[in-house]
This record gives structure tokens, C-alpha cells and sequence, in this order.
């Protein structure tokens, strides 16, 4: 189905693998298109309850691959046509998403994390803002989401000087949510989405577009949307079942519904 990512589900959890780690997991036009539909796919799945995004071999993503692009070509329809449509889905995805960044995410491959919910990194990961060095602007989403992680002064710096933030620099700065031991990696990261892949994902939803609508909406309106939110999470079976687990004062068995 796919050829540049890998894609299977296991108990819940959509895992979806960059695949071209001879070019440290690089982005080419293919790639775009089947990352945004590896998550449409799990979007509308309705055995996926969590989302997790890592890279095969030693990178997480390196960037965009150079070698696909000359100076002819139009860098804004390149985002239009290919970025664009891939952050856009994952933004509209109601899924919760995890970025397993197992090793350097630069340039593109850094917007891609930070287009996710969650971020985990290992003590071998990082993260620059590679696009300075090439003469080029942060893209696909890169400073909207960083300026919100980081604030606007550190955004600046990581945007303009494109110097390489560690794992527990990220992790200190907000970047990263949790740092974990390589040695551990594989345990800990199915363990988190498997954690995350038994939640109301109903509600896990309406927190997403809660999060959205502060940057979008006035208060009083972000007030009525929060109203509507509940409403819809008040319906679920997933409150039914959180209310009677608390009164029989036993842990909850989400199903997502």
C-alpha cells in the first residue's frame, strides 16, 4: 500500500514508520502524500484509537530531501501542493498523535513534531530548525506551533540561528513531553500510546478542538464552543462508563465510543 512510510496497527495504536533511512527518513513529494493518508486512514479506523509517528533507523526526519528540489521550482507550491495537505490532515485528525522522535528532527521533520500532540524523545534525539542554513524560512506549520511550545523570543532564536536543541534541552524548553532511556525506547514508547490508545478517545477529540479554539476564537465564544464540547462528551458511552466505574469505584473500560 505504502512504499516511503510503513503503516500497521497493533492493539489500538496506528504505528506509522518514515521509511527511507538511507536518507535519514528525508521527505519527497511520496512521502508527503502517504504520510497524509496514513492518517486519514487511521482517522476514519475506527479499531485506531492512538496515532504514533516515528522513523526507522538512527534519524526521525531529516528534512526535506535536497535532491528532489532544484532552483527552479516554486518552494511555495511545494508547500501548497505537498507540506500543506500532510499538516493539515494531521491537524484535523481527532486522534491523539504521538511523535516518537527516535533520533534528529530537522528542517520539515521537525514541523512534523510539532504538528503532533505528544512529543517523546530519546537521550539520542534533537531537533533544529534547519531552514536558516539554506537560506529558506521555517515551514509547514513550524513557527505557528513553536511560538505556542516556546514563546515567541525562543522561537525566535531556534528560527534564526538554527542551533541544535538536545533531548533534555527540548524537554526543558517545553518541546519534548518526555525523555526516555534508548535502552527503554521500544518498551516505553508502546507502552505510552497503548496507555493513551485505552482513553474516552471521543473526549481526547473535543480536548483537541478545545486547544484549537483558544487561538482562534474570542473568549466568550471559546466559552459557548467549551458548552457544546461537553454536551457532545456528556453523550458518549465513554461518560456512562467513567460515571459507573467511579460510583462502583473501579477503573474505567473505555471504548472509545
Amino acid at each position: 500500500m505504502f512504499e516511503t512510510i510503513r503503516y500497521e496497527i497493533r492493539e489500538g495504536v496506528a504505528w506509522l514508520y518514515l521509511n527511507r533511512p538511507d536518507k535519514l527518513n528525508a521527505f519527497v513529494a511520496q512521502m508527503n502524500r502517504e504520510v497524509k493518508e496514513a492518517i486519514k486512514t487511521a482517522t476514519f479506523d475506527e479499531q485506531v484509537r492512538c496515532i504514533v509517528i516515528t522513523g526507522e533507523g538512527r534519524a526521525f526526519c531529516s528534512g526535506q530531501d535536497l535532491a528532489e528540489v532544484d532552483n527552479q521550482m516554486d518552494h511555495g507550491q511545494i508547500l501548497r501542493d505537498y507540506y500543506g495537505p500532510m499538516i493539515k490532515q494531521i491537524r484535523q485528525c481527532e486522534k491523539p498523535i504521538v511523535a516518537a522522535v527516535n533520533g534528529v528532527a530537522a528542517g520539515a521533520g521537525f514541523s512534523l513534531a510539532l504538528a503532533c500532540d505528544f512529543r517523546l524523545v530519546s537521550d539520542r534525539s534533537s531537533f533544529i530548525n534547519a531552514f536558516i542554513h539554506v537560506g529558506l524560512i521555517p515551514d509547514s506549520g513550524n513557527l505557528y506551533y513553536l511560538t505556542q511550545l516556546v514563546g515567541q523570543a525562543k522561537a525566535t532564536e531556534l528560527a534564526i540561528l538554527g542551533e541544535k536543541v538536545s533531548a533534555d534541552d527540548a524537554v526543558a524548553l517545553g518541546l519534548a513531553n518526555r525523555l526516555i532511556p534508548f535502552e527503554r525506547w521500544e518498551e516505553e514508547i508502546s507502552l505510552f500510546a497503548a496507555s493513551i490508545a485505552t482513553k474516552p478517545t471521543k473526549a481526547i477529540g473535543l480536548i483537541k478542538r478545545s486547544l484549537k479554539a483558544v487561538t482562534e476564537l474570542s473568549f466568550e465564544d471559546y466559552l459557548e464552543q467549551e458548552a457544546q464540547g461537553q454536551r457532545i462528551a456528556g453523550l458518549t458511552k465513554d461518560h456512562l462508563e467513567g460515571v459507573h466505574a467511579f460510583m462502583e469505584k473501579r477503573k474505567p473500560v473505555f471504548s472509545g465510543k
